[in-house]
């Protein structure tokens, strides 16, 4: 099997579907690099395949770690709003190539996941906003 050329694969990718900006794909292949060298450690330094929602969570650490509180900001930018556009990139990567599922894989996977602000912005909130919004969902 011919190796899958990332910058060509890219390419025909943004000529089929301009939802997403170039970078988000290189985003991508880096928080999945990310994320399996965590479930690495988890796993004893074997890699194995990661699942969605296991991506998800490895995509939202290394998000946080690249961008801080600007990542839903970036994200925007790059035409994403949610996890399920999360799932779109990695199908739309499946397809061409550039990564691999398992028959259990789904866009399904992504619809779910998280809310950009629980995740994203609520790390970085102060603590008075964070008891506000405590004390209000208490009501």
């Amino acid at each position: 099997m011919q190796e899958v050329n990332f910058d060509e694969a890219l390419d025909q990718i943004l000529v089929r579907d301009g939802r997403f900006h170039r970078d988000a794909y290189v985003f991508m292949r880096e928080a999945l690099d990310f994320t399996q060298k965590n479930v690495g450690r988890e796993n004893q330094g074997k890699v194995r395949h990661v699942t969605g929602l296991e991506l998800l969570n490895g995509l939202r650490q290394f998000a946080l770690q690249q961008f801080g509180p600007m990542t839903i900001t970036v994200f925007e930018e790059w035409g994403i709003t949610n996890c399920k556009d999360f799932g779109e990139i990695v199908f739309s990567m499946v397809e061409i190539g550039l990564l691999a599922k398992t028959e259990k894989d789904t866009r399904d996977d992504f619809q779910t996941g998280y809310d950009f602000i629980e995740a994203f912005r609520k790390p970085f909130w102060p603590e008075k906003k964070l008891e506000a919004v405590k004390r209000a969902s208490a009501v």
